[in-house]
Order: C-alpha cells, then structure tokens, then sequence
C-alpha cells in the first residue's frame, strides 16, 4: 500500500492542467442543447443562470473552467476527466480487483496464509485515489443536486453539469492514465508545437472555423445542427436515451470518447508527429459529431432532471 500511495501521489504532482473542450466547443455543445431543452427545463435553466449569462446558458458553460485554477474552485480539477488503463479501449466506473497477500510466518515455519483483500476501484477516482471524482462521478453528482434541488449552490450546479456533459464527449478527455490523456504526447498542429490534448480541445475547431466557416462560431455551430436535422435524426432518440429510465448514463459517453481516443485520436498521433490536412480532414467529422451528442445529450438529461412534478405523480 505504501508504494501505491507514493505512485499516486508521483502522478498528481506530475498531472498537467487539463481542459475540456475549448471556450468554443463548451459554446457550441451549451448553444446546441438550448434547443432541445423542454419548456419546462428552459424555465428552470434560466431561473438558475446567474444575471451575468442573460439567458444564455452557453455564456456559462466555460465558467469551470475559468475558475478551476482559482484557490476555492482547486477541488474541481480532477472532475474535468477520467483517465483509463493504457490501451485498454474502454471505461469502466467500477470494477473488482483481488490482491492476494502473501506472508511468511516467523521463525523456521513453512506455512503460508494467504489473505483476499478486495478493493473496490475503478476508472473513476482522482490521482490520490479517490474514488466517483472524475467526470462521470461528477456529472452524477450534479444531477442529484439539480434533481433533488437539495445543493447549497444549484446555479454552479447546472454551470458545473453543463461544462462536464461537454467534457466526457472530448475522446482525450476518457484518454489514457500513461500520456495524461495526450497532455505529453508532444506534436505539431501544422507548424505549431502543442499537445495531441489540445489538438483536441481546440486547434480542431479553431482550424474549422478558420477553414470552412469564415471564422464565424454561429455558422459552424448552425452546421452541426443541420447535420443533426438532416444527417443524424434517426440516430437523436437513441443519444437521448439513458437505460433503466437513468436521469444520467455518462459511463456510455466515457465509453464512446475511449473508443474514438483509441480508433481517431491516438492512431498516427505519436509523438514528434506533424498533423496536418489528412489528420485535421478525417478527425473534424468525429468533433462536430461528439459537440452534437453533447449538446442533444445535456438537453435529455436536464429535460429528465425538470420533469414536471405532475408527470412523475403520473408515472
């Protein structure tokens, strides 16, 4: 135990400020949702949204992370991702692990004993360990403050779900423990030196923009949701879905963004790597697709958490 103790408290310190999405995605994935929300859920959001949003609830969904850094909001850090075992390709909450323990008795005695100790651990647990603070356990978390209105601050509570339902559909963002989600997988965006992490979070986007939409947010934005209309309309009601009639299923999201971390994101990305147009071309459908998910995915589940007292007397 003490050697895991030392190994963790060695990834913490070694662990790099990590965003989700870029102030743009967070935009995009917040501004999509708006239009999915119920009237009911709309009502409640915007009594919730602090003065300074306007109404807007994507004028907020950056907020966790501009404060993240700051001394009182430190604590969050952690709940922006979760990081998975290397190569393995897929998320798990929570799993079973058995350490058998063995000890030689004393003296001249050949006896053994062995000793079953189970720990219950996970994916999900922050670098001292943890366990629920990561993304998931977060976005958990906050749906039960929001759901049961029980929270000391339900305002940061729909800012907190927001952001993070936005987090969990970033690919690196489920990425593995051994490159800290491609924080030090050091390549080339073009002729720019950064991280394949940030390649994610922004330079996608950011290279989008400038590329296909005139530099303009609100046309990409009104892009992704045509594709949505016209492209993906058979495929909303099963994003919308969460099994068991869950208020939240994130473990399905984390699953998806480890899957496409390990088929788009990690492939041809090692580092020393200049990424350009054929990498940029083939990984921008997966990005608009995931601010799509996110966007309709935080709208079902905010709908499920502003349900109408009536229609759950109902059910």
């Amino acid at each position: 135990m003490i050697l895991w103790n030392v190994i963790l408290v060695f990834l913490m310190l070694l662990m790099p400020p990590v965003l989700g999405w870029g102030k743009e995605g967070h935009y995009a994935t917040c501004k999509i949702a708006e239009e999915y929300l119920s009237e009911d859920a709309l009502f409640a959001v915007k009594q919730l949204l602090p003065d300074s949003a306007q109404g807007d609830l994507a004028a907020v969904c950056s907020w966790p992370d501009e404060v993240r850094h700051n001394y009182h909001y430190r604590w969050s850090s952690p709940l922006h991702y979760v990081d998975t075992p290397d190569f393995k390709c897929n998320y798990e909450y929570c799993m079973f692990i058995v350490f058998y323990i063995f000890r030689q008795l004393k003296g001249h005695e050949l006896h053994k004993y062995l000793k079953c100790v189970i720990f219950l651990i996970g994916d999900c647990h922050d670098p001292s360990g943890h366990k629920d603070r990561c993304v998931t356990g977060a976005i958990y978390n906050y749906t039960m403050q929001l759901k049961s209105a029980y929270a000391d601050n339900l305002t940061e509570a729909l800012m907190f779900l927001s952001h993070f339902v936005g987090d969990v559909h970033q690919p690196l963002h489920v990425g593995f423990i051994g490159d800290l989600g491609g924080n030090s997988i050091i390549v080339r965006w073009y002729r720019r030196k950064t991280n394949l992490h940030h390649v994610w979070d922004n330079m996608i986007i950011e290279s989008a923009m400038k590329t296909f939409y005139n530099s303009d947010l609100s046309i990409m934005i009104q892009s992704i949701q045509k594709n949505i209309t016209d492209n993906w309309s058979n495929d909303v009601s099963s994003w919308e879905h969460c099994p068991h009639n869950y208020t939240a299923c994130p473990e399905g999201y984390a699953s998806e963004s480890v899957s496409l971390a390990c088929k788009y994101a990690y492939r041809n990305a090692t580092p020393g790597t200049t990424l350009e147009d054929e990498y940029f071309l083939s990984r921008l459908p997966i990005v608009e697709k995931r601010l799509a998910q996110g966007g309709v995915r935080l709208a079902a589940t905010l709908n499920r958490i502003f349900v109408p007292q009536t229609a759950i007397a109902e059910a």
